[in-house]
């Protein structure tokens, strides 16, 4: 069965990590990229809040330290080699460059590559969290996002509207319709997915895009 909505979203987004590289997954959609690692690929996946190591949820009557936890509080379990360790040292190595590889997902993200995905004006907001850190200092920073909102409303914007989480930081926007590149020059709309056009993607972008020649396929 051919993938499609998230799964496609996270299927190639694993696919931009390279084996050994250290990997923050954001709240929500990004922990699905565990489903789709490349054959090959072996990545160490780091939290915030003190561990590096994380593999995902346990299966249903597996047990596991409940103390583990990924950035959303769920239980996780640690791979061999894993550790865990105060927050000093955690925002010590992701402020030093150490995490190759930052995927979170977006309310809002625009031209010049600002990422705003923490709170909407008006409704109760936990706060940033470790949001500005990791965007900050990943070596590559990947967007995960339906292209537009419930309402229809693209995502993908000229300019945010919502307060930003970091600016300037964003290098690869993946939706259900496109992997679109950040460069110097703008936002180049790579690849599509199965069945949608360039046209299509570009009447839901209120972004300009920039289209090459060739645009590939994400799959």
């Amino acid at each position: 069965m051919a993938l499609q909505g998230r799964d496609l979203i996270a299927n190639r987004t694993a696919r931009f990590f390279e084996d050994g590289d250290l990997v923050n997954l954001g709240i929500g959609m990004p922990t699905l990229c565990l489903n789709h690692l490349p054959d090959g690929i072996d990545v160490w996946v780091d939290t915030e809040n003190g561990a590096i190591g994380l593999s995902g949820p346990p299966a249903e009557g597996e047990w596991t330290d409940p103390d583990v936890v990924d950035a959303a509080g769920a239980v996780s379990k640690l791979r061999e080699g894993g550790c865990c360790f105060d927050s000093f040292t955690s925002f010590g190595y992701i402020r030093g460059g150490h995490v190759a590889v930052s995927v979170l997902g977006a309310y809002e993200v625009d031209e010049a590559g600002n990422l705003a995905n923490w709170m909407v004006p008006g409704k109760t907001a936990a706060g940033m969290g470790g949001a500005m850190d990791l965007v900050a200092g990943a070596r590559k920073v990947i967007i995960m996002t339906e292209h537009c909102d419930k309402k229809g409303n693209p995502k993908i914007l000229k300019k945010c509207t919502l307060p930003l989480t970091a600016a300037n930081e964003v290098d690869y926007i993946v939706s259900e319709l496109a992997v679109i590149h950040k460069t110097d020059a703008g936002l180049v709309l790579e690849e599509v997915a199965p069945g949608v056009t360039v046209e299509e993607v570009v009447s839901k972008t209120e972004a300009t895009l920039i289209i090459p020649e060739t645009v590939g396929s994400m799959v």
